[in-house]
C-alpha cells in the first residue's frame, strides 16, 4: 500500500452524504472506500465514523465506545435496501494467526474482537449488517468480481 495516507475527503456527491462531520480518512483504504461510497450509484446514503457503540474493554474492564469506520445504505442487486456497518482494516489485523508473536499486535486483535462482536450484536439489534472490509475486498487483488 505504500506510505500512510489521512486527510478530509472532498465529496462529489454531497446530497449521499449524511454524517454530521467533514468525512476524515485514515487511510489509503478508507479513502478508495469513501470514493467507491460517494460514487457507486447503488449506494443511497453513507457516512464516515457516525455510529457509537458501547463495548467493555477486554483487559481494563472499563465500558468505552468503538466508532465503526462507515454506515452504508445501499439497494443490492435484486434492488433491495440494504444498510450496513462497515469497519476498514488490513487483513493481517483479523486473523488472529497473522499476530505472530508480537504481544502487542495479540493484544490489538483481542481488543477488536471485543469491539466487533459489540458492533454485532448491536447491528443485529437494529437489523443491520456487520462488515469488515479489507484490501481484498477494496481492490480484489486481481480478481474480477
Amino acid at each position: 500500500m505504500g506510505r500512510f495516507a489521512a486527510g478530509k475527503f472532498t465529496l462529489k456527491n454531497p446530497d449521499k452524504y449524511v454524517g454530521t462531520k467533514t468525512p476524515t480518512y485514515r487511510s489509503g483504504w478508507e479513502f478508495h472506500f469513501m470514493k467507491f461510497c460517494d460514487e457507486h450509484p447503488a449506494i443511497a446514503q453513507w457516512a464516515s465514523e457516525a455510529v457509537r457503540i458501547p463495548y467493555r474493554h477486554p483487559f481494563t474492564g472499563k465500558h468505552t465506545v468503538y466508532v465503526p469506520d462507515f454506515f452504508i445504505v445501499y439497494n443490492d442487486r435484486g434492488g433491495k435496501q440494504r444498510v450496513e456497518l462497515i469497519e476498514v482494516k488490513p487483513k493481517n489485523q483479523t486473523l488472529k494467526e497473522k499476530t505472530g508473536r508480537s504481544k502487542a499486535n495479540q493484544a490489538h486483535w483481542v481488543v477488536n474482537q471485543a469491539k466487533w462482536e459489540s458492533a454485532r450484536a448491536w447491528c443485529k439489534q437494529k437489523g443491520i449488517i456487520f462488515r469488515i472490509v479489507t484490501e481484498d475486498d477494496i481492490f480484489h487483488n486481481g480478481r474480477k468480481r
